[in-house]
C-alpha cells in the first residue's frame, strides 16, 4: 500500500489525549478525508500499545487509511500495520526493511539533505521533514526553513510531508511548493469543527 496519491492530510496521535476520545476523534478525521494515521504513544507498557494499536488499525480500515506505528517496529509486525515511521535515534530505516519486508512502508524523520538522502538510499518509502514552526508536541525540535525544505524536496524522489507547529492558516507558498502534504496533531484533534480543519487542509494542495 504505497500509493501516496492523494494523501495529503496524515494525523498523528496525541499520546496525552484519553485513547476512547482520540478514537472518536481520529474517526472523524478520517470521515473527513484524512488518509494516513500514525499511532504515537509514549509511557505505555507493549500489552497496552499493541491492544491500542489493533484497535486503531480496524478503524483505519473502515476508511481505508493507511495505519503508520511510530518507533516501534516489533508493534508494527505484530498488528500487522501498513508500517513504521522512525525518527533519527530510532532503528535505522535499513533494519527495519530487513525486518518488515520490501511491502511494507517506512518512514523516515530528517530536518536537512544529508539526512534526506540517507533515509532514501536506506529505503524510505517518505520524509517527515520539520520542525517547520514552533510545535508543542516536540519541544526540543530543531527547525527547518523554508529554503532547507526546498533543498530536502529537490534531493529526492519520495514523497515529503510537513511537520511540526502546521495549522490550517500558516502554510506558506515556499512551504507547500516543497512538500506533497502535511502531518499534523493539534490542529486536528483539538479542532472545533475537524470536518473543516481536514477538508481546509487538503485544499492547499488541490493543483
Amino acid at each position: 500500500m504505497k500509493n501516496f496519491k492523494n494523501k495529503e492530510v496524515y494525523l498523528v496521535s496525541d499520546y496525552e489525549m484519553n485513547f476512547s476520545e482520540l478514537c472518536e476523534k481520529v474517526e472523524e478525521a478520517l470521515k473527513s478525508g484524512t488518509t494516513i494515521l500514525q499511532y504515537r504513544a509514549k509511557n505505555k507498557d507493549t500489552r497496552e500499545l499493541c491492544d491500542e494499536a489493533m484497535i486503531l488499525k480496524e478503524i483505519c480500515e473502515k476508511y481505508n487509511c493507511i495505519f503508520i506505528i511510530n518507533d516501534r517496529v516489533d508493534i508494527a509486525l505484530v498488528v500487522d500495520a501498513d508500517g513504521v515511521h522512525l525518527g533519527q535515534k530510532d532503528m535505522k530505516v535499513k533494519d527495519a526493511r530487513k525486518i518488515l519486508g520490501e511491502n511494507k512502508i517506512i518512514g523516515a524523520s530528517t530536518k536537512n539533505v544529508e539526512e534526506a538522502k540517507i533515509a532514501v538510499n536506506e529505503g524510505a518509502d517518505y520524509l517527515g521533514v520539520g520542525a517547520l514552526f514552533e510545535t508543542n508536541t516536540k519541544k526540543d525540535a530543531d527547525y527547518v526553513t523554508a529554503e532547507m525544505l526546498g533543498e530536502i524536496k529537490k534531493s529526492v524522489n519520495i514523497p515529503v510531508y510537513g511537520i511540526g507547529g502546521i495549522t490550517d492558516s500558516n502554510l506558506t507558498k515556499d512551504i507547500i511548493n516543497n512538500i506533497d502534504g502535511v502531518a499534523v496533531v493539534s490542529v486536528i484533534l483539538k479542532s472545533l469543527d475537524i470536518n473543516a480543519t481536514v477538508t481546509k487542509l487538503k485544499s492547499y494542495f488541490k493543483r
